[in-house]
């Protein structure tokens, strides 16, 4: 960063910390004991859609990584695209196994950053129910190597509970590197896992 940014006010963006990853099933007890919130052993990483075959032969290579258990009884995973284009990856895991959750996203993201389309990733997400049938999430924004909890309003309506965004954010503050921007806290409406 030269002289020239510091004045202008711009900052060098920060690098991907995908082992911040690896802080998830600690904070997810955390957030058990705060809140009640429990996995449900659902994920998903979301990424700008390319074409191309080098695209088609990363993809193929996470789904052969991540499809290896399913003779074993494993769940294959899930390709999708949202309404907006963007294309989802469902992977499952049971929900007392957060760890075995989290090695898949990072799997799919380095996978999809070595084969040079760290650009294109957007999210990961972790979802999270509680006894009165609420969804959470825990979505790290691969761009800014920080989390932030996303809680949309039961029912299907496009609504937000910020009280509870701001209750997880206060409970996970020592666990996770939370977003502190609240204008990133972009919601992930239809995320699939949510």
């Amino acid at each position: 960063m030269g002289l020239l940014d510091t004045i202008l006010g711009r900052s060098k963006p920060v690098r991907p910390d995908l082992d911040q990853l690896f802080a998830v099933p600690s904070a997810a007890l955390t957030l058990q004991a705060a809140t009640g919130f429990t996995p449900t052993g659902l994920g998903s990483v979301c990424f700008a859609g390319v074409e191309g075959s080098a695209f088609a032969r990363v993809r193929q290579d996470v789904r052969e990584l991540l499809d290896a258990d399913t003779g074993r009884g494993g769940i294959p995973v899930e390709f999708s695209r949202d309404a907006y284009g963007y294309t989802w990856l469902l992977s499952r895991q049971p929900p007392e196994d957060a760890a075995a959750l989290v090695n898949d996203l990072h799997a799919v993201n380095t996978l999809l950053q070595d084969g040079g389309f760290g650009p294109q990733l957007l999210c990961s997400l972790v979802a999270f129910r509680d006894g009165e049938g609420r969804s959470l999430a825990l979505v790290y924004l691969y761009k800014r190597g920080t989390f932030y909890p996303f809680a949309p309003v039961p029912g299907g309506a496009e609504k937000r509970d910020n009280q509870l965004e701001l209750q997880v954010r206060a409970a996970l503050g020592d666990d996770l590197r939370v977003e502190q921007d609240l204008s990133r806290w972009f919601p992930v409406w239809g995320a699939p896992g949510l």
